[in-house]
């Protein structure tokens, strides 16, 4: 387009400097992407093997995963783990809006990533449905069990880093995670083992070491 106008000009230059600073932008995220994933290999950390796990999302996961003595812990932490509000002999429960929100973000990308594929996340989705699971409660127990997940793979590397035995399952597979000793309950179902703490929880940092 080349209009005549001053109108016409003046938003075809406006157009023109967003369209170089999107490029610009652009070419800045692919080469910090770049640098980041370098950072992560040597980290030894596996998290972006995980399906929906990218190298910013990688490096919010990692931190000081010996903390958590479990994957309950560490689904309390990250606001993933449901808070009951059974009434009567009713069973339920809801989202809990506390926890680290910055790590509950990357696990729900984490699953909606996966929803939109073929993968055993939307397997897993599916079965909740099928077992009488609202759209959004299903999404709900996706979120937890994919904190499960996440939780032993990097407790599975942290444990690889120091030389100790890893022991159980790598935690890679979505089927992998613990479930509780009540058959009818699984780790999606759990409410918080303890109340979960809010923003002013120390935010995870990208290990360099």
């Amino acid at each position: 387009m080349r209009p005549r106008d001053l109108v016409g000009k003046t938003r075809r230059q406006l157009a023109s400097e967003l369209i170089t600073e999107v490029a610009t932008l652009d070419k800045k995220i692919k080469t910090a992407d770049k640098q980041l994933t370098e950072l992560l290999a040597e980290t030894g950390t596996s998290a972006m093997n995980l399906y929906g796990i990218g190298p910013s999302g990688a490096a919010r996961l990692l931190g000081d995963i010996h903390r958590f003595p479990n994957a309950g812990r560490s689904a309390s932490w990250n606001g993933t783990a449901p808070i009951d509000a059974s009434s009567g002999d009713h069973q339920r429960h809801r989202l809990s809006r506390t926890g680290n929100r910055r790590i509950n973000r990357v696990l729900h990308i984490m699953a909606i990533v996966q929803l939109r594929n073929d993968t055993p996340g939307r397997a897993y989705y599916r079965r909740k449905l099928a077992a009488g699971k609202t759209p959004m409660e299903a999404l709900r127990c996706l979120g937890r069990h994919l904190s499960d997940v996440v939780c032993k793979q990097l407790l599975r590397d942290a444990h690889q880093r120091s030389g100790a035995s890893p022991g159980g399952h790598s935690g890679a597979s979505l089927t992998s995670s613990a479930a509780d000793s009540t058959p009818t309950i699984d780790t999606s179902d759990k409410s918080l083992p303890e109340p979960a703490t809010s923003e002013t929880t120390p935010q995870t940092t990208v290990l360099l070491t």
